[in-house]
């Protein structure tokens, strides 16, 4: 993907985030994660069904990488079952690290295949999987109790 193209889709997710803003937070399991080292906070509502994440959502401030990156996340993961939205943040944070990773499978979120090379953007790129980590943990609670 080139850098141009890169640009424009991080961009447009930054302008027009998807699923940014939720009115009914009912059956939607919620998680914040922000970064102690800039303004990055954001609350995540993910609706899971069957096993499945049939929709989400997310408020907070952010940069452009957060912001983007969640943008992004949300229509990758809107359909996923939770062992396949794993699955997916495996990959993801598999490219963060310059791992060898299926690009395939990113999509979209392959525009932060170089993001390795700025260290202190990394945790702004990986801060919506890692808030989507918490709610498929609190998922998992809940089914349990």
């Amino acid at each position: 993907m080139d850098a141009n193209l890169k640009r424009e889709i991080i961009v447009d997710n930054v302008e027009n985030p998807f699923h940014r803003g939720i009115k009914d937070k009912e059956n939607f399991i919620k998680a914040n994660t922000h970064n102690e080292s800039c303004i990055d906070n954001i609350d995540l509502y993910v609706k899971i069904q069957d096993n499945k994440i049939i929709d989400a959502y997310f408020e907070g401030e952010a940069c452009a990488i957060t912001t983007s990156a969640t943008s992004i996340m949300l229509k990758k993961i809107i359909g996923l079952t939770k062992e396949e939205a794993r699955s997916l943040m495996k990959e993801y944070y598999q490219m963060i690290e310059e791992e060898t990773y299926n690009s395939d499978k990113l999509g979209e979120l392959n525009v932060y295949s170089d993001i390795a090379k700025q260290p202190s953007r990394k945790k702004c790129a990986t801060l919506p999987f890692q808030t989507l980590e918490k709610t498929l943990k609190i998922s998992e609670i809940e089914i349990d109790d």
